[in-house]
């Protein structure tokens, strides 16, 4: 991969995302599903908890913390993102506090919340780790982290190829990491993990490819890096393909319950 300034990544996202954002806010993979159920229970607290959805997207977690009775502030790159959040928090009788900023420099002061989640969006982030350190710096002691993103397979070359394969998908795509690698940062910024789990998320390839309003020699591509796919990546992905198309695959998600102390 070519290395990318920060800025490039961020300008990346915004393009990517800001002409997309009811796309996000309709997709069935990240409205609901086992992971998103898990990730909620993991931070709620007691009725009023603060609770901060950092890159909330289509405001899917934003609206499920709001519903488990938490005082919810959700901000994102993209304003557009936050416009179709707001809209979804309303259609359903809840209402948050929206915030433009940058998941390594979010606008808030230190211990400010009892919860923060960050739900499939950190393999954008230009700096991670810095994130990471935003997290701990912005929960109150004893607050909870509730993180879920994809995750890379352990054997290097497979790795690699899994990356790339999103990247295909969706240029602003940063870098992923194995369950390992996020755990480790997550730690790193001195948040202590209480519980992990994997998930598979599976997804329908025409309209994974569709929300990224890929072309057709993009959507090629990528039916290519498939079947060309060393065997651990095969098995990570699980490809199925009806009379020779790719028509699915799985994606692997980690979802941790960090603490800090």
């Amino acid at each position: 991969m070519t290395d990318r300034s920060a800025d490039e990544i961020t300008a990346r996202s915004r393009e990517r995302f800001a002409p997309r954002a009811e796309g996000y806010r309709e997709s069935p993979l990240h409205a609901a599903g086992p992971d998103l159920d898990l990730l909620v229970e993991l931070v709620s607290g007691p009725e009023g908890f603060r609770a901060l959805d950092v890159a909330t997207g289509g405001g899917h977690v934003a609206l499920a913390l709001a519903r488990a009775g938490a005082d919810v502030t959700a901000c994102d790159l993209t304003p557009e993102m936050l416009d179709v959040a707001g809209t979804l928090l309303a259609e359903h009788g809840y209402q948050a506090a929206y915030v433009v900023a940058e998941a390594s420099a979010l606008p808030f002061p230190d211990a400010t919340f009892n919860a923060v989640t960050c739900r499939i969006a950190a393999h954008h982030f230009p700096d991670v780790q810095a994130f990471f350190a935003e997290v701990a710096r912005v929960l109150v002691p004893g607050g909870r982290f509730g993180f879920q993103d994809q995750t890379l397979p352990p054997e290097h070359t497979s790795a690699v190829l899994v990356d790339a394969f999103e990247r295909l998908r969706d240029p602003s795509h940063n870098r992923a990491f194995s369950a390992e690698g996020w755990i480790t940062q997550i730690e790193r910024a001195g948040l202590g993990i209480d519980r992990f789990e994997l998930i598979d998320k599976r997804h329908d390839f025409a309209e994974w490819t569709m929300r990224q309003d890929c072309d057709a020699e993009t959507v090629a591509g990528l039916a290519e890096l498939m079947a060309e796919a060393p065997p651990a990546m095969r098995e990570w992905l699980a490809p199925e393909y009806d009379d020779g198309r790719l028509v699915a695959f799985n994606n692997r998600h980690l979802v941790v319950l960090a603490r800090k102390p």
